[in-house]
């Protein structure tokens, strides 16, 4: 076998970011760990140490690396909303996956936990960075949309399942109120037509 090859620092710390996301989702927050993260990218745990200096910081630089990544993704369904390319649904899928199939909600969960305040601090400076590069300043009313979103689909990541179960409806419901909600402020606000509004919930 040939010697690893030498990545630059970037890549270096983004393949760890990347690796301990994958971490994340497959074991959850446990299975995050420096010595873990060494392995998946073929580095020593110095190695990470060096680039992070503590599992403090590899936490929080995963938060961060997440959120970037998934404000992004939501920032560009936003838009294409509004272009008529998109819809709000796509936005609310985006937001839900985010929490849940990636592993956002285990993140929160995990950072409160553990009392990773910064972390959870960096999460929401990258939500409130990407709803004012999206919407105007005066447009206050999406912000409080944007709030619930992040909230329903945080919600919905953790008991989101065992709710809709108990409750005896769709799963996909909250989703679909979700998506009504920016649906109806972005018609009320002037953002899309009203003819492309969604139809009443069955």
């Amino acid at each position: 076998m040939g010697p690893k090859k030498r990545l630059s620092p970037e890549a270096s710390r983004n393949a760890a970011m990347e690796a301990a996301r994958d971490l994340l989702v497959e074991q959850g927050p446990q299975g995050v760990t420096l010595k873990a993260v060494a392995a998946r990218v073929g580095r020593t745990h110095a190695n990470l140490l060096h680039h992070f200096g503590s599992a403090a910081e590899l936490q929080k630089a995963l938060a961060e690396h997440m959120a970037v990544s998934i404000c992004a993704s939501v920032a560009r369904a936003v838009l294409a909303q509004r272009d008529g390319s998109g819809s709000a649904r796509d936005v609310v899928d985006l937001a839900f996956d985010a929490f849940g199939k990636q592993g956002g909600g285990q993140l929160v969960s995990w950072m409160r936990l553990i009392g990773n305040v910064d972390a959870l601090d960096t999460i929401v400076r990258s939500i409130h960075a990407i709803v004012d590069e999206v919407h105007d300043a005066g447009e206050v009313c999406m912000r409080h949309v944007t709030q619930t979103l992040v909230l329903l689909a945080l919600g919905d990541s953790m008991i989101g399942a065992s709710l809709a179960d108990s409750l005896e409806i769709s799963r996909d419901s909250s989703r679909e109120m979700a998506a009504r909600l920016i649906e109806t402020e972005a018609v009320r606000l002037g953002l899309v037509p009203a003819e492309r509004a969604l139809t009443p919930l069955g």
